[in-house]
C-alpha cells in the first residue's frame, strides 16, 4: 500500500513537469476512438484490474499455448501541445532510448568509427538491459498513472516501470563511450563529459514527459547503471580479449544467453519485454561471435586493444562522409535483408514443427516460437554486422 500511495504521489510529480512543458490533457477527457490534428494526439492509458493472474513460466496462456492478448485495455485520452519546442525535443529524446538508435548507432560506430568501442558499447548495453528488463518483471512497480499523467507512447505501456531501462541504456552508452574513449583519441575531457552528462538527461526527462515513467524509475535506472559500470569497470579488459578465447566460446555464448531468454520471468500479462530482452541478448550474442570467427579465421582486420599513442580525432570532410554514408548504407541493407531472410525461415520451420498456422500472427507470441525465432534471427543480424559487412566492404573498396 505505501507502494502505490509513493508511486501515486510520484506520478503528480510526473504531471506537473508534463503541464510545465505545456503538454496537457484535452477538455473533453472521456472516451474517444479517434485524435486526429497535430494537436489531438492520443495516448492509452493503462487499466491492469482486469488482466488474468498468472501462475508459473508461461501463465495466463489458455490450452493451446498462446498467451492472452492481455494488453491493457483502457480508453483514448487525448491531449494538447501548448509548447511545440519540448514536444519536439523530448519526442526526438525519447527516440535516442529506443530501438531504431541503437540499431543504427552501434553499427555506425562499428563500420565507421572504432569496433574496439563498438563492442565494449555492445557487450556493456546488452548487460545493462538485461539486468533492468528482469528487475521490472521483478520488481513489479507500475508505470505512472493517468490521469493525472498524459501518456504518449503505447507500445511498451504493459511492461512494468521500475527502472527505466531507457535512462540504464542511455547512460550507459554515454559512459562506457566516454570512458573508452578517452585513452585512445584526443578530446576535451569536459566536452565528453558534458555531452555524456546531457545525452542521459535529455533521455531521461523524455520518459517523464512521454508519461512512461516517475521520477523514480529514471533516478533508479541511473543509479543501477552506474553501479554497474563501476562494478563491472575491472572486468572490460576481459571484454577486449574474447575474440581470442576458447574455440567453446561461441557455444557458451549462445546457450547461456538462449536459455536465460527461455527461462525469462513469467509476467501476470503478455508485454513485449521478453520479446525485446531477446533480441538485445541474441544481437550481443551475435556481436561476440563475430569478433570470435573474425579472430579464429582472420577474415577482417581485428579491433586493437590499445593505440600506440592517442589520436586526435580526424576532420570530418566530404570525402569521409561520403565513404561513411555508403559503408553504412550497405551495412544496413545487408542486415535488413539477412533479418528478413532469417526471420521468415526460422518462423516457417517452427510454425511447421509445431503444427500452427502460418497466418496466426497471435501464434508469435507463443514462447516455444518467440524466444528462438527472436533469437536466430537477432544472433544473424550480430555476426552479419560484425563479419559480413566488414568482408563486402573490402569487396566494394570500402576500407
Amino acid at each position: 500500500m505505501a507502494e502505490l500511495l509513493w508511486s501515486l504521489q510520484d506520478s503528480q510529480l510526473v504531471a506537473r513537469f508534463q503541464r510545465r512543458c505545456g503538454l496537457f490533457p484535452a477538455p473533453d477527457e472521456g472516451p474517444s476512438e479517434n485524435g486526429a490534428g497535430p494537436t489531438d494526439r492520443e495516448a492509452r492509458t493503462p487499466g491492469l484490474g482486469h488482466l488474468p493472474a498468472a501462475k508459473g513460466k508461461g501463465a495466463g496462456e489458455p490450452a493451446n499455448g498462446l498467451r492472452r492478448l492481455a494488453a491493457p485495455q483502457a480508453y483514448v485520452e487525448k491531449y494538447v501541445v501548448k509548447n511545440y519546442f519540448y514536444y519536439y525535443l523530448f519526442r526526438f529524446s525519447a527516440a535516442l532510448g529506443q530501438e531504431v538508435f541503437y540499431i543504427t548507432f552501434l553499427p555506425f560506430t562499428h563500420w565507421n568509427i572504432d569496433p574496439y568501442l563498438s563492442r565494449r558499447l555492445t557487450i556493456i548495453w546488452v548487460l545493462v538491459m538485461y539486468i533492468g528488463q528482469v528487475t521490472k518483471e521483478i520488481l513489479k512497480w507500475p508505470r505512472p498513472f493517468s490521469p493525472p499523467v498524459v501518456k504518449l507512447e503505447k507500445r511498451v505501456i504493459a511492461e512494468y516501470g521500475m527502472p527505466s531501462t531507457h535512462a540504464m541504456a542511455a547512460t550507459a552508452i554515454s559512459f562506457t563511450l566516454l570512458i573508452s574513449s578517452m585513452d585512445r583519441y584526443q578530446y576535451p575531457f569536459v566536452l565528453g563529459l558534458m555531452m555524456a552528462v546531457v545525452f542521459s538527461t535529455l533521455v531521461g526527462l523524455s520518459r517523464l514527459y512521454t508519461g512512461m515513467h516517475t521520477v523514480l524509475d529514471v533516478l533508479g535506472g541511473i543509479l543501477i547503471t552506474a553501479i554497474l559500470i563501476v562494478l563491472t569497470y575491472p572486468a572490460w579488459t576481459l571484454i577486449d580479449r574474447l575474440d581470442s578465447a576458447s574455440p567453446l566460446l561461441p557455444v557458451c555464448v549462445l546457450v547461456v544467453p538462449f536459455l536465460l531468454c527461455y527461462n525469462y520471468p513469467a509476467s501476470d500479462y503478455y508485454s513485449p519485454a521478453r520479446a525485446d530482452t531477446t533480441t538485445i541478448l541474441a544481437a550481443g550474442a551475435g556481436v561476440t561471435i563475430g569478433f570470435w570467427i573474425n579472430h579464429f579465421f582472420q577474415l577482417v582486420s581485428e579491433p586493437t586493444e590499445s593505440l600506440p599513442v592517442i589520436q586526435n580525432i580526424p576532420p570530418l570532410t566530404t570525402e569521409l562522409l561520403a565513404v561513411g554514408l555508403a559503408k553504412f548504407t550497405v551495412g544496413i541493407v545487408l542486415i535488413l535483408l539477412v533479418r528478413q531472410l532469417v526471420q521468415k525461415l526460422s518462423l516457417q520451420v517452427l510454425y511447421s514443427w509445431f503444427k500452427v498456422v502460418t497466418r496466426n500472427k497471435e501464434a508469435r507470441r507463443r514462447l516455444e516460437i518467440e524466444v528462438p525465432y527472436k533469437f536466430v534471427t537477432y544472433t544473424s543480424v550480430g555476426i552479419c554486422a560484425t563479419t559480413f559487412v566488414p568482408m563486402l566492404h573490402r569487396f566494394l573498396g570500402l576500407l
